[in-house]
């Protein structure tokens, strides 16, 4: 397995965090939003479908690696998942927060048909499952938004 792979699927090795390795997965989104001019347009989201692709080679390569369905060590997943939750909000520390805890609940415990499509083969399962919790958190997200605007 080459270094790139292993880089990219761990997170900059962030995987190798003995305690909560997806948390500091998670979180490396929220910062990578955070301070990317722009991340909250339109175009950022092709830079997330371009990422979750070279997600899946990677992660596929460290499954196949270390003999293992998602690794513990694999995080890529996460950050995707997490990007996808936050992308075209706005850069605010409350909803950012919110967007978080929304994120990590749907990964951990991983609703219908969550659970499903983590079966999918290698760095499919793996990626396509933090993909379905990303998309659950952002729904859940932008729900929680609009309630507030409207009361507010």
């Amino acid at each position: 397995m080459g270094l790139l792979s292993r880089l990219i699927a761990t997170g900059l090795f962030l995987g190798y965090i003995p305690v909560s390795p997806g948390t500091a997965g998670s979180l490396v989104a929220l910062f990578l939003y955070w301070i990317i001019p722009g991340s909250e347009s339109i175009f950022f989201c092709g830079a997330i479908v371009l990422l979750f692709f070279i997600g899946v080679w990677a992660a596929t390569r460290l499954d196949t690696a270390t003999q293992s369905h998602d690794n513990q060590q694999i995080v890529i997943d996460e950050i995707v998942g997490m990007l996808i939750t936050i992308t075209l909000m706005e850069k605010k520390i409350v909803w950012l927060a919110i967007g978080f805890i929304l994120f990590r609940l749907f990964d951990i415990y991983k609703p219908y048909p969550v659970r499903l499509v983590e079966k999918f083969p290698r760095g499919w399962g793996v990626m396509i499952d933090d993909v379905v919790a990303g998309i659950y958190s952002a729904v859940s997200l932008r729900l929680i938004y609009w309630l507030v605007e409207k009361i507010w």
